[in-house]
């Protein structure tokens, strides 16, 4: 999870139905990607610096509070901001509530769990995510499901996808475990946005493979 995961989705959705893939905006430009890094940056600091979970808490909130009140008083879309200081308050309540600054991860890794989850769910009844979101944005229904090659494309494109997923938690869940709350918060930075862009421009090319292969095909004889 990224704290400003509902924007990184709609955000995924303009990337994927484009006829080019732009990193910088797959990111949220550097604006966007400063503004779901800082939070996390500050929580890492602060723990480091003053340890415990309130302090880090609070300075998270805080920092994620002050960028939507900038985003309003300037008046530019605080969407990304927004959605980002859900994710943080759900973590910082679960942390408070725990008393452990390990539990401010703890929501993220439930929902990376729920994403991958729904994804491998969604390949085992052949109604592969990428599938159905591609046929959404190109207006052409469930059309793809009748071509083999296309829905092998769009399965392997949702095993990249649901791949990331599963590599969060394999890195992250032994270290939530472990109780390395620094090393976590790095780590979940680094497999944040960065990884997020990235596996989507795979997701990306495999998917316009895909609807690439379909129009390309010989048209069926007709017949006189």
């Amino acid at each position: 999870m990224t704290e400003e995961q509902p924007a990184a989705d709609n955000r995924a959705a303009r990337l994927l139905g484009g006829e080019s893939f732009d990193l910088h905006e797959a990111v949220g430009g550097w604006r966007g990607f400063i503004e779901s890094s800082l939070p996390g940056v500050v929580f890492v600091a602060a723990y480091l610096l003053w340890g415990g979970f309130r302090v880090p808490v609070i300075a998270a909130g805080a920092v994620m509070a002050v960028l939507v009140i900038v985003r309003l008083i300037q008046r530019t879309p605080a969407v990304q901001a927004a959605s980002g200081a859900v994710g943080v308050a759900i973590g910082a309540v679960w942390a408070w509530r725990s008393g452990d600054a390990s539990g401010y991860f703890v929501p993220g890794l439930w929902l990376n769990a729920a994403y991958l989850a729904g994804i491998l769910l969604s390949m085992a009844v052949r109604w592969p995510v990428v599938g159905i979101v591609m046929g959404l944005l190109r207006g052409e229904g469930t059309q793809w499901r009748a071509d083999r090659a296309e829905m092998r494309r769009y399965q392997l494109a949702s095993a990249v996808l649901a791949a990331m997923f599963a590599l969060r938690l394999a890195v992250q869940v032994p270290l939530y475990l472990a109780g390395e709350v620094a090393v976590l918060g790095t780590v979940k930075l680094a497999m944040g946005l960065p990884l997020f862009a990235l596996t989507l421009w795979g997701v990306w090319l495999l998917a316009r493979d895909a609807g690439a292969a379909r129009e390309t095909q010989d048209p069926p004889p007709t017949t006189r």
